[in-house]
């Protein structure tokens, strides 16, 4: 089933791609036994309006978008992993006969999808994976079962080609926020093999709650809401465009009341969000509680964010790095690099996919 290839164990070195609603970010890993290094990386904001809450739009000005990242990046790797959101994929855990050929486990595959999925077979991408033994006995297996309109993938390949890449790996943001969760484990001062963690991603229109226990992922919510809701506010009030709001609001230069008027409200509105998605998990499953809370996303290092969370939530609360532990090559800017580290999950997570 190679049109996802979802599940492929990758070989060769592949970029990771990560096409949000304002920017794309390039990400370039290579690894010497446990140790990653990155080799290459670069943001580029998007035009307006090119990508609406994950869709994309406008293939052409997302391909010059990507074009110009790699020429930034200098990366000479040409093959990419890009992820789409978890809303657009449907996944399910199957059971099957252990002793089916790889041909008739994706024929039952087939049949199996056709119950589960609200669309036509013929427009959907669909991949799978054997997880390992059922639970009850050594006959059958588990299979998780991936599938997303074929549209989503399509236009994805699509951007890519017309930049000069290819995709090999269309992975789902969850599974690349899980994978680069394992980096982040070391950095827990109480860490143990069942903490449950709640890693709230606040991006500029969307913020995905990813709960993970053991480090595997059992739940996951997109909420509208993000960091550009700050951005209107402050052109609303200071009468300012887009590109100066954006601006001021990373570099400062805003009157006395911002911090009063503004950033505080919007700063108690991320909390609020957090708080109503993590209530939302708990009404949903048997936990009642969180061990460790990880903000990612543009707004996760905010001044004062993981402390008013800590204080609001009673959860030990931190911000994402995926790079604490990695070298970095001479040709990346290791102070820019380390600015948009939080924001760089699901990059590293796509980029992961050139080892696993």
């Amino acid at each position: 089933m190679g049109i996802f290839e979802l599940f492929e164990r990758k070989q060769k070195p592949v970029i990771g791609l990560d096409i949000s609603s304002t920017s794309v970010k390039l990400l370039e890993l290579s690894r010497q036994g446990d140790t990653y290094r990155v080799e290459g990386y670069a943001v580029k904001a998007l035009p307006p309006n090119v990508v609406v809450e994950k869709n994309i739009s406008d293939e052409e000005a997302v391909a010059e978008v990507v074009r110009e990242l790699v020429k930034m990046s200098r990366s000479k790797v040409r093959d990419a992993a890009v992820a789409v959101a978890g809303s657009a994929v449907i996944t399910k855990v199957v059971e099957m006969p252990a002793g089916l050929s790889e041909d008739a486990m994706e024929a039952q595959i087939a049949v199996e999808a056709d119950q589960y999925i609200p669309y036509p077979l013929e427009e959907v991408a669909i991949d799978f994976e054997v997880q390992g033994l059922s639970e009850r006995g050594s006959e059958q297996v588990e299979v998780l079962l991936a599938a997303c309109r074929r549209e989503n993938v399509d236009l994805r390949q699509s951007v890519l080609e017309q930049a000069g890449l290819v995709a090999k790996v269309v992975d789902v943001e969850a599974y690349t926020m899980e994978r680069a969760f394992s980096l982040l484990t070391a950095q827990f001062e109480d860490h143990d093999d069942d903490m449950v963690v709640a890693i709230v991603d606040v991006g500029a229109t969307m913020t995905t709650l990813s709960v993970l226990v053991g480090g595997k992922t059992v739940y996951t919510r997109e909420q509208l809401f993000g960091g550009k809701q700050l951005t209107e506010e402050i052109q609303r009030r200071y009468g300012l465009s887009t590109a100066e709001a954006g601006l001021a609001k990373k570099q400062g230069g805003l009157p006395d009341d911002y911090e009063l008027e503004v950033l505080e409200p919007f700063k108690e509105a991320v909390v609020q969000q957090v708080t109503r998605s993590l209530q939302f998990f708990f009404s949903s499953s048997q936990y009642n509680d969180v061990d460790q809370i990880v903000l990612a996303g543009g707004v996760a290092a905010m001044d004062g964010l993981v402390e008013i969370i800590e204080e609001k939530l009673g959860a030990k609360t931190s911000v994402a790095n995926p790079f604490a532990n990695m070298s970095v090559s001479s040709k990346v800017n290791a102070a820019a690099l380390t600015n948009d580290a939080p924001s760089m999950m699901i990059a590293t997570g796509l980029a992961m996919r050139s080892f696993c």
